[in-house]
């Protein structure tokens, strides 16, 4: 597997199941992960027989615990920022504009992108324990894109995602249950069965009604998205972003300067 990971797909009686494979690192998103990811929604998209895609990490630790944070350390200019930003705005795009309805299954830990990946999909079933957020204002020092900061807001309510954002603050499988994000919070033993009970009752339901309104939602928010650019810029080009690389990878406290 080595240290970019995997993210396999595999195909059974209509459903599909994506894995993704690197869990010595909580399954950390690599660039070569985000690329397979983007392969496999794309390749998904034209596939009429798949009925239901499920996504889960590897190892039960954690879904996905964000991007891997060594890649952000050749950040130097706007363009970098610019760049990472439209790759991963592409990947979610494609992950969100899929047909058929979507399941991530959530143990352990789903943070920064992991869960910018749980919420681009339809449905989300958690594992007890598990927790989940985007503690940028205490790690990095960057910021989300519109597309991301907007999926968050209308999946956790306004109040609930500056809480998560500006306070850096982890929700926990029963609060996200009760405002909406999950449908459901199971034991280890009773994850599988809730997971599979889920899948039957979305491939028996109608595709062609599933896709078109789906992409009407899409529709829906998208068509009210603002420019967000100078912000991803201003975030990504700040001298607390370059600390908090650092700070990440040195694994210690990023002291913050606020330029």
């Amino acid at each position: 597997m080595g240290e970019a990971g995997q993210v396999h797909l595999r195909i059974e009686d209509g459903v599909a199941r994506v894995v993704f494979d690197r869990p010595q690192a909580r399954n950390a998103m690599t660039w070569h992960m985000y690329s397979q990811l983007k392969a496999i929604c794309d390749q998904l998209r034209e596939d009429a027989g798949v009925r239901v895609v499920v996504f889960r990490g590897a190892g039960g630790e954690a879904f996905v615990a964000g991007t891997d944070i060594e890649q952000f350390k050749t950040f130097r200019t706007g363009e970098d920022a610019l760049a990472y930003e439209a790759r991963i705005n592409a990947v979610m795009g494609a992950l969100e504009a899929l047909p058929m309805p979507t399941v991530a299954v959530l143990e352990g830990w789903a943070v920064g992108g992991g869960l910018a990946i749980a919420t681009a999909c339809d449905f989300r079933v958690a594992r007890e324990g598990t927790r989940m957020g985007v503690p940028i204002a205490r790690t990095l020092g960057n910021c989300l894109a519109m597309s991301n900061l907007a999926r968050l807001e209308r999946a956790f309510g306004h109040q609930r995602t500056k809480r998560m954002l500006l306070l850096a603050q982890l929700i926990d499988a029963q609060e996200a249950l009760a405002c909406g994000y999950l449908e459901q919070v199971c034991s280890a033993d009773a994850l599988e069965g809730a997971v599979d009970a889920l899948c039957q009752r979305l491939s028996s339901l109608a595709p062609v009604t599933q896709s078109a309104m789906k992409t009407g939602l899409q529709r829906l928010i998208n068509s009210q998205l603002p420019d967000g650019d100078d912000l991803v810029v201003r975030c990504y080009t700040s001298d607390d972003f370059h600390e908090g690389v650092q700070a990440f990878v040195d694994k210690r406290p990023p002291q913050w300067r606020g330029r």
